[in-house]
């Protein structure tokens, strides 16, 4: 298969890294460029695109390694939105988005239980409505976003609730992340959540893979951003770099580990990309997504870890942008359970572990 990106999506992958280059609020410049309206409707004013424009921006943003909420709002968000609620739903939240005043995020995660798939949290009727009860876990953004989805369990299944952080019986505790960018647990008591506020028209059960597979898609295009950046930044120093008269680059050792790094970098691109239009195309991405989410927390911390090495000492600078990268990589392998949680997920796809 040619996974080269047509036209459109190199333009749009020029125009982030454009915007991202400039100085100044880059959250509201990527509205102001269109690039957050890509995947809405085009009854809601949006471009009517999908998943791979989505992880187009997302990998750009990982590249220039950028702490913004763009995982958050658009991968956790905006996709799964666009693809479950309700027309309600998405006039309701997805202008608000678009415009750069508002932002969503998902509760993918519970204590001891990364990315879910039997909900500890409830969802109890109570006179025609529902109570939510349950703790979340490393939820990005929370306390800033519109509203939070998230996943409960039913009667009939899994069922994904749009939550105001801010509502009757959701606590916010805040909690560390190796970027810095704002994480919650959220602890819900009996939260009241109105019935409009259940996402989608599936059954339940059916759209709790859904917000999976987005949450991962663009966990992996992140990650696959922060990697090249980390790889292009390590190229550019070796390539200008010099210790005895000749370019860091030139040696033979020094090749072969940014050889190794290239080789981590390509292939998370390759994984990422694949999973990412067999989504679109509406075929099962969960094996290229597998094999992506293992590959991004298995080898890309130890691409990093060799970046650093070769920067020397400027590499354990702070003011130097490579530590951006190497944060970002933490706290996407995080955000995706970590290597022995996907490696867990791989062995029961391939093998029914």
């Amino acid at each position: 298969m040619d996974f080269t990106l047509d036209e459109s999506q190199q333009a749009i992958a020029g125009l982030a890294r454009d915007v991202l280059a400039r100085d100044g609020d880059q959250w509201q410049a990527l509205a102001r460029a269109g690039l957050l309206a890509l995947a809405l409707p085009e009854e809601l004013d949006g471009d009517g695109l999908g998943v791979v424009e989505v992880a187009v921006v997302l990998t750009e943003v990982g590249r220039a390694a950028a702490p913004l909420p763009a995982w958050a709002t658009l991968a956790l968000g905006v996709l799964p939105l666009t693809r479950l609620g309700d027309p309600a739903q998405r006039a309701a939240l997805l202008p608000g988005v678009a415009s750069g005043e508002s932002l969503l995020t998902a509760a993918l995660h519970e204590p001891s239980d990364p990315l879910t798939t039997r909900p500890a949290t409830t969802a109890t009727p109570a006179h025609g409505d529902w109570l939510l009860s349950g703790v979340k876990t490393a939820v990005p953004f929370a306390a800033t976003a519109h509203r939070v989805l998230v996943p409960a369990s039913l009667p009939g299944g899994p069922g994904i609730f749009l939550v105001d952080p801010h509502g009757e019986g959701v606590t916010l505790t805040a909690t560390p992340t190796a970027t810095g960018s704002p994480e919650h647990t959220v602890r819900l008591d009996a939260a009241p959540v109105p019935d409009t506020a259940l996402l989608g028209s599936r059954e339940p059960g059916e759209s709790l893979p859904v917000l999976h597979s987005c949450a991962l898609a663009g966990a992996v295009a992140l990650g696959d951003g922060a990697l090249a950046g980390a790889l292009e930044l390590t190229t550019g120093h070796l390539g200008t770099r010099e210790q005895f008269g000749r370019p860091l680059a030139t040696f033979q050792a020094v090749a072969q580990q940014v050889a190794d790094v290239y080789i981590a970098s390509r292939t998370v691109h390759l994984a990422a990309l694949s999973a990412c239009w067999r989504l679109a195309a509406g075929l099962d991405p969960d094996a290229d997504l597998a094999v992506a989410a293992y590959w991004l927390t298995e080898e890309a911390p130890r691409a990093l870890a060799a970046c650093h090495h070769l920067h020397g000492g400027i590499g354990v600078d702070v003011t130097y942008p490579l530590h951006r990268h190497s944060s970002l990589v933490k706290d996407v392998g995080r955000a995706l359970g970590g290597v022995s949680a996907r490696l867990d997920a791989l062995g029961e796809l391939v093998g029914g572990a």
